[in-house]
């Protein structure tokens, strides 16, 4: 199970914080369960009031989150699906959203929690959706891990520049 060794996160006083969370549309079971997961873990954080954006596909998540990054978000969820198919489409696509979410992070500066699931079946995906019987929950964990990066960057004083 890829969930082992996963650390055991607690946020607090974090409810200023401004959250956007951007999701794909592809493989609709999946994303509700994913979107679902990480509205449950904003409104458990106390952040009742995030911005929910739906892009077409996982590749078009990096652009809408740097987008976003610089309009003064504190963090920035992404939420997608790639399912392994007969063509390298799947590893230029993973490649892709990868590496682009990496850099927005990287030059802005704002956290993108990374709930895009890269898995060989529909069952693999379905099972780190968040669904009833799903073995994992993803969109929850990325926005944990983005708003617990937020708040940890909140501790800085001064520029790394």
């Amino acid at each position: 199970m890829s969930g082992k060794g996963a650390p055991e996160l607690s946020v607090k006083n974090c409810s200023d914080l401004r959250v956007a969370v951007i999701a794909a549309q592809w493989h609709e079971k999946v994303m509700d369960g994913l979107v679902d997961g990480a509205l449950r873990a904003l409104h458990e954080l106390g952040i009742d009031e995030p911005t929910l954006l739906r892009v077409p596909g996982s590749f078009e998540l990096p652009v809408v989150a740097k987008v976003l990054a610089g309009r003064g978000y504190d963090a920035v969820v992404a939420l997608g699906v790639v399912i392994r198919g007969g063509t390298p489409h799947f590893d230029y696509v993973c490649q892709g959203v990868t590496q682009g979410l990496t850099q927005v992070s990287v030059d802005t500066g704002v956290p993108v929690g990374f709930g895009v699931l890269t898995c060989d079946t529909e069952e693999q995906a379905l099972d780190r959706a968040g669904l009833e019987g799903s073995n994992e929950d993803k969109g929850h964990e990325a926005v944990t891990a983005a708003v617990a990066t937020a708040m940890t960057l909140r501790t800085v004083s001064e520029p790394w520049r």
